[in-house]
């Protein structure tokens, strides 16, 4: 039988707007192809070591919560997540999280906290929350990766503003809402196989697709074999395009 084993970080402190939901997906997707799934949440103090895990979770949480975990990766965490990144382990990071694996977050006051680095990008506070439905057309070589839908759709919730360098590519193109930063049209970005978005809601149930990435390649990079077969994802797909239909409808 094959196993995952997915490292949720920090999910007493990183968990707003549903983010948990991701990792019900994570395991019911898997499970219902007979592959069996343990969860384990990393917190402040825990141990991590390589190859603990086959497929990371980082959600969103507030400034004061970034603060402590900043400290936390610092420590060790970070690099053995860059490490794990390198070799293809899988890697979902939502707002906060996605803030935290970058180079840096400048808040409106006092020092930068600083990021893992995963992501060649940084993030500063901006004026004003982007606040709403969020709509992306996937990056196309991406796109073809995950099969599917080409879009991706969730919702949005953050005041900092993320700026990509040349060492990274988005997840996609804004097509409603604001994206990294509201002005570039980016969303997101990807490394190997790690994921960074500003995308709440939750993302996954309603982007099978990208869940299904997801698990392949932790299944992958775990030396087992990667092929998923076909779920009924009828409901899902549908429940997809009803939600890129209303949001292009409603626009921002």
């Amino acid at each position: 039988m094959r196993k995952l084993r997915i490292g949720y970080l920090y999910g007493n402190l990183m968990n707003l707007y549903g983010d948990r939901g991701n990792i019900l997906t994570l395991q019911k997707r898997a499970e219902w192809r007979g592959i069996e799934v343990s969860v384990k949440e990393i917190t402040v103090g825990d141990r991590l070591s390589r190859r603990d895990f086959d497929l990371y979770f980082f959600g969103g949480g507030q400034d004061q919560s970034q603060d402590v975990v900043s400290e936390d990766l610092m420590s060790g965490k970070g690099e053995i997540l860059k490490t794990e990144v390198g070799r293809g382990v899988p890697l979902l990071s939502i707002c906060g999280g996605y803030q935290l694996l970058g180079k840096y977050y400048q808040p409106k006051s006092g020092p930068k906290i600083p990021g893992v680095g995963i992501f060649d990008s940084y993030t500063v506070a901006g004026g004003k929350r982007l606040v709403g439905n969020l709509l992306v057309e996937v990056e196309p070589g991406l796109s073809t990766e995950l099969g599917g839908p080409k879009t991706l759709v969730g919702f949005e919730n953050h005041s900092g503003q993320t700026y990509l360098g040349k060492g990274v590519k988005p997840l996609g193109s804004v097509m409603v809402g604001f994206g990294n930063n509201g002005k570039d049209k980016t969303e997101g970005a990807v490394v190997h196989a790690a994921v960074g978005t500003y995308m709440h809601g939750s993302l996954l149930p309603k982007n099978p697709h990208l869940s299904d990435w997801l698990l392949s390649r932790a299944l992958e990079a775990s030396g087992q074999d990667s092929y998923l077969g076909k779920l009924r994802d009828e409901i899902e797909l549908t429940a997809h395009a009803q939600a890129v239909s209303r949001v292009k409808s409603l626009g921002q």
